[in-house]
């Protein structure tokens, strides 16, 4: 049967199986790898990463299309590993601006989100090369829209996609010396060909898989040792930076600046957010002018020149047919043990959307529970005892909670310092100053006071009659509370209590952060955003998944 169009859930199915097609070849595309590693094997990267943006996708399946492309966005973005996994995480950011606010797209739809992934893809680098992965995005949607003006189905236009995908990927040596001095093509162009055909194949039901990608079906050239395997790359610095109080990044500003000090730079995100990798001799100095800027977390720091001397030495053994008898993994715990952690986050959330967003930021353990099903203090217990740091930071994100989570901390010989956060919005802010650095009781201060300096609402519906803050409420009205349950705003009509709330916050506000929960969609969540912008002008809106039962809406405004 032809698609003409695709939902939320048909993104989902298709987007798994791309990654599972991708992971199938993962082999296969690190074999291409011709420097021999810059940062590591293109296919793993890209793998962890599209892995961690279908953990998003599944978390919102039934989401119309340009919710569940926005959870694509942001887990690849969260989850990018790798100069390859950065521009797959743009390449999908392009993709979710293109389908913004659509349930379902066409092939036109489709076409119009490929352009902005590779324009985005193109951004994001300093000094694109020709001949890479760049390369194929670009033409891999040209191809689309040339294919969508004539015949607009779904299948019609990803088979295009797919074909020259295949093409561009076959041109990269033509295109980037090195590659046709080693005899490969370019690895994060066949990446990114394997994953284009994941999704048509599922599209296909697999009665057209010989008919797709014929040219390397059977398995392209893995790469030889060459010239430049010798030259060293340093060392490749990733990190998530986010700004101070208060302020806003600039991703260009902040690329020029790590390309005078560093090469392969490529920078990604927004003023909110940005994920920086760098190949360079000095990390300490990346991580320096990073930490001016603002806060860092997911830091990571690779010896290239140690990965490359290992992959020579792998290949040249593998070459010889000479196989150690055991492998030692320095660093890895066996697999009955459980890694101690020096310092932990352990928080309560209620909601898949806010779970998620929690992993995000670090969390160790994520304890499911909040409004009308607090956690016990033996669940809390036990989430910390499985997690097994040195020191935990746990977040209960709910007043009913904070009492059990203090007494975890008299329960357990590990040591926990509790942060009373009152909702899952003050603890992504309490997250936001966590300084890893530190210890457990050197962080609590500052994060309890970040949680607090934030205004926070929840918006639910009256369930009987009753005075609340003194004043009469009545049985399906919508009432805003605030963390301590006070009465902000009530009303008959849903919109009119949440702009009486909103105009209240305040002055000074610029970001609202708008956590959509049980019986709410994105259509509503939009148009709940739209009526906070004309309540408060100049305030930017954002629309996050919270998934929260309970709270239609959990609003967070700094």
């Amino acid at each position: 049967m032809t698609q003409r169009s695709c939902d939320g859930s048909g993104l989902v199915a298709a987007f798994r199986a791309a990654v599972a097609n991708l992971e199938a070849h993962v082999d296969e595309v690190n074999a291409l790898n011709v420097f021999p590693v810059p940062d590591g094997d293109t296919g793993s990267n890209m793998l962890a990463t599209v892995r961690v943006a279908l953990e998003e996708a599944e978390s919102v399946t039934g989401e119309p299309a340009g919710r569940v492309a926005a959870a694509i966005s942001f887990g690849a973005l969260m989850g990018a590993r790798g100069n390859s996994g950065v521009i797959t995480s743009q390449i999908c950011r392009g993709i979710a601006e293109g389908l913004d606010g659509k349930r379902r797209f066409n092939g036109l739809d489709l076409a119009h989100a490929l352009g902005r992934g590779a324009e985005l893809a193109y951004a994001a680098v300093g000094k694109p090369v020709e001949g890479t992965i760049l390369t194929v995005i670009r033409e891999s949607a040209a191809a689309a829209k040339a294919a969508a003006e004539h015949d607009d189905r779904i299948e019609a236009v990803l088979g295009a996609t797919v074909n020259a995908a295949e093409a561009a990927v076959a041109r990269t040596p033509s295109l980037l010396p090195i590659l046709r001095e080693a005899g490969v093509v370019d690895s994060g162009g066949q990446g990114l060909y394997r994953l284009f055909q994941g999704a048509l194949l599922y599209l296909v039901g697999g009665s057209q898989a010989s008919a797709v990608g014929g040219r390397l079906r059977s398995g392209a050239k893995p790469s030889t040792l060459v010239a430049h395997a010798d030259e060293g790359f340093g060392y490749e610095t990733m990190l998530l930076l986010q700004p101070r109080p208060g302020a806003i990044l600039d991703p260009d500003a902040i690329r020029r600046e790590l390309e005078a000090v560093g090469e392969s730079v490529v920078v990604v995100g927004d003023g909110k957010a940005v994920k920086i990798h760098v190949h360079s001799e000095r990390p300490d100095v990346i991580l320096e002018r990073a930490l001016a800027l603002g806060s860092l977390s997911r830091i990571s720091v690779e010896n290239l020149d140690q990965q490359a001397r290992e992959v020579r030495e792998r290949r040249a053994t593998e070459f010889t047919g000479d196989v150690p008898a055991a492998t030692v993994e320095l660093g890895m715990a066996g697999p009955t043990d459980v890694p101690v952690l020096p310092l932990a986050v352990v928080a309560v959330a209620a909601g898949d959307g806010l779970a998620a967003i929690f992993r995000d930021f670090g969390v160790a353990a994520v304890v499911q529970g909040g409004q009308s099903a607090n956690p016990s203090t033996g669940e809390l217990l036990h989430a910390i005892e499985a997690v097994n740091a040195l020191e935990t930071l746990l977040l209960p994100n709910n007043p009913n909670v904070i009492l059990a989570a203090r007494q975890v901390a008299a329960l357990t010989s590990r040591v926990v310092h509790v942060v009373p956060t009152r909702n899952a919005a003050e603890g992504i802010a309490a997250l936001l100053a966590l300084d890893p650095t530190l210890g457990g009781a050197a962080n609590v201060d500052e994060m309890t006071a970040a949680g607090r300096a934030i205004e926070s609402l929840s918006v639910t519906t009256a369930v009987r009659d009753a005075k609340v803050s003194g004043h009469k409420v009545r049985r399906g009205q919508t009432i805003v509370l605030d963390p301590d349950d006070g009465l902000v705003a009530v009303a008959s009509e849903r919109g009119r209590a949440i702009e009486t709330a909103v105009r209240g916050l305040r002055p000074g506000i610029e970001l609202v952060t708008l956590f959509y929960g049980e019986g709410a969609d994105l259509a509503e969540a939009e148009e709940t955003a739209r009526l906070i912008n004309a309540a408060r002008t100049g305030v930017e809106v954002e629309v996050r998944h919270g998934g929260q039962p309970h709270s239609r809406y959990l609003i967070s405004a700094e």
